[in-house]
């Protein structure tokens, strides 16, 4: 580290990752820099994970109240009325206060915050506006950004960005896709009352989920309300003003409210200067690392979404936590990309951790299939129909749990405890001899005896 420079490190974009890397390298000593354009957070906490999960709990309302008449609660419909406007403020005024805490953070810790889009001049300097920075580490964690595919009409399609801001919901409205951002803002839309289409190009949605998990979410997605179709995709879209005519490539045709797209997302580099300097990108547009997320360039690296690891907050500060020690600390630390867990919050809620059964079976293990579906004991009494699925993957000859799988209401929660068992090794037998929690869902997980497969 030299002292005719600036700073020691300069990290490009603030968000989970980016702000923890520069919190951690202040913190060790080291004179941090962070830039940012847009918002402290980044996509998590301003346009993804947290704004979208309090939608999702604002759309289950509707549902609580209706189950709310088994209970002896009398709640009448011509009496319940719901206002988007009043959602949207709490939620811009919740984002704001989480934006302010990133920034104390930062400042407490001793980073400094440069606001504007970042350029690199060269391999140890960052430009912003007429400004210029010297370095001796930069790090880029620009994040990524949604893609609409290039059909005509695109320019009136939204992406999850603009979601979190409508002014109004539509009566109607079509999403395209078939991955978490997809499924999540359907349940949401459909949860507000909004006839609600998905359309996915594939024969299944979730791509890379335990095949059980997909049909069954389907089926209760379908249940709610939802109109899947698989198999379509859009080819073009019209607007007349206060509706879109959409044109599958069946060639039948759609109309509705609103478009949105959540086709997939790419790696924000654009304007960086990456290239010029010799920093060399994937075939998929990503910031190409090694295990140490060093790029090409010597004094470059890079973390998060901008390189292609699983697109989850949790990798990102992992990520960081390494970089960090291997730049300032001891210069060791190692990322472990196995077994993470991950939820989607659809409704119901999916929480997955390890394997599928197509993964073991694919990397040749022999397995053990158990698979419990059961409706929520809350259920019995409010008469929904909704029902909640589980599994575990089990290796036959050493009787380790490769993976668990959950479909069904707080999923996320209750796989976040399968997965300190499953990174220590739990085997199926430690799962049978621990003691359930009565009664409740999660307590399935280890009454399950019988294997189905």
């Amino acid at each position: 580290m030299s002292d005719n420079q600036d700073f020691d490190l300069i990290v490009i974009g603030a968000g989970s990752g980016g702000v923890r890397l520069a919190r951690m390298s202040a913190q060790r000593g080291a004179r941090v820099a962070i830039v940012e354009s847009r918002y402290l957070g980044g996509t998590c906490v301003n346009v993804g994970c947290v704004p979208k999960k309090l939608l999702v709990y604002g759309s289950h309302v509707s549902e609580d109240l209706e189950d709310a008449a088994g209970y002896g609660w009398n709640v009448p419909h011509d009496q319940v009325s719901f206002d988007w406007p009043t959602l949207v403020a709490n939620k811009n005024a919740e984002i704001e206060r989480l934006n302010g805490i990133y920034g104390r953070l930062l400042k407490n810790a001793g980073v400094t915050i440069i606001e504007g889009t970042a350029t690199l001049a060269d391999a140890n300097t960052v430009v912003v506006g007429d400004q210029r920075y010297t370095t001796a580490h930069i790090t880029v964690a620009t994040g990524s950004w949604p893609v609409i595919p290039d059909i005509p009409g695109k320019e009136c399609i939204l992406t999850s960005n603009e979601m979190f801001f409508l002014p109004q919901l539509p009566r109607q409205a079509v999403v395209w896709g078939g991955g978490y951002i997809a499924v999540e803002f359907a349940g949401i839309l459909a949860g507000l009352g909004v006839e609600t289409t998905l359309l996915y190009r594939g024969e299944l949605f979730l791509r890379g989920f335990d095949d059980d998990v997909r049909e069954f979410t389907a089926n209760e997605m379908r249940r709610k309300g939802v109109d899947l179709r698989f198999g379509v995709t859009i080819e073009a879209v019209e607007s007349d003003g206060n509706h879109y005519d959409i044109t599958l490539n069946d060639g039948t045709h759609l109309t509705t409210g609103l478009v949105m797209a959540a086709t997939g997302r790419r790696a924000l580099v654009e304007g960086l200067g990456l290239e010029a300097l010799g920093v060399e990108l994937s075939d998929s547009g990503h910031v190409a690392v090694d295990d140490h997320f060093q790029t090409s360039v010597p004094s470059i690296t890079a973390l998060g979404d901008v390189i292609g690891t699983p697109q989850l907050t949790p990798v990102a500060l992992a990520q960081a936590m390494v970089l960090s020690r291997r730049l300032f600390g001891d210069g060791q630390g190692e990322m472990d990309y196995n077994c993470i867990p991950t939820a989607v919050f659809c409704q119901p809620n999916i929480g997955t951790v390890g394997l599928t059964e197509a993964e073991a079976r694919e990397a040749g293990h022999k397995v053990s299939i158990y698979r419990s579906e059961f409706r929520p004991m809350k259920h019995t009494l409010s008469g929904r129909q909704e029902r909640c699925l589980m599994k575990l993957v089990v290796d036959k000859e050493s009787d380790k749990v490769l993976g668990a799988h959950m479909v069904g209401p707080d999923a996320g929660e209750i796989t976040q405890g399968l997965a300190v068992a499953m990174k220590a090794g739990a085997t199926k037998a430690q799962f049978d001899s621990t003691l359930g929690i009565h009664p409740t869902s999660a307590e399935e997980f280890v009454t399950m005896r019988e294997p189905v497969a």
